[in-house]
């Protein structure tokens, strides 16, 4: 079973940050927006470049490579070329941190 990974001291990554951190070795990038936080593996399905450096707009990450675009929320590819959902995980903040894991193999 995977564990919860700490992200941040929610008073320390204010919204319109991200960060990019390891859990159970997949790289993940965690979006603070202004409507929550997000998490989502930082690999584009259609071609393994990473996502984490590409633009914001709105809710949708968009892949710096080739322009594919992602929901945060739900990780539904929102433009192609990319035709397969990114990978999304679960979030909570507790005890003052946010905490992030990848349940996907449990």
């Amino acid at each position: 079973m995977s564990t919860w990974v700490d992200v941040a001291l929610v008073a320390d990554f204010p919204a319109g940050t991200r960060r990019v951190i390891d859990v159970d070795g997949a790289r993940v990038v965690v979006f603070h927006l202004d409507d929550g936080y997000y998490a989502i593996e930082d690999v584009c399905t259609h071609d393994g470049g990473e996502l984490a450096g590409g633009e914001l707009v709105g809710r949708e990450i968009v892949c710096p490579r080739h322009g594919a675009r992602f929901d945060l929320k739900t990780g539904a590819v929102t433009a192609p070329p990319a035709c397969e959902a990114v990978a999304v995980l679960p979030l909570k903040v507790d005890d003052g941190w946010l905490r992030v894991r990848d349940d996907r193999w449990d």
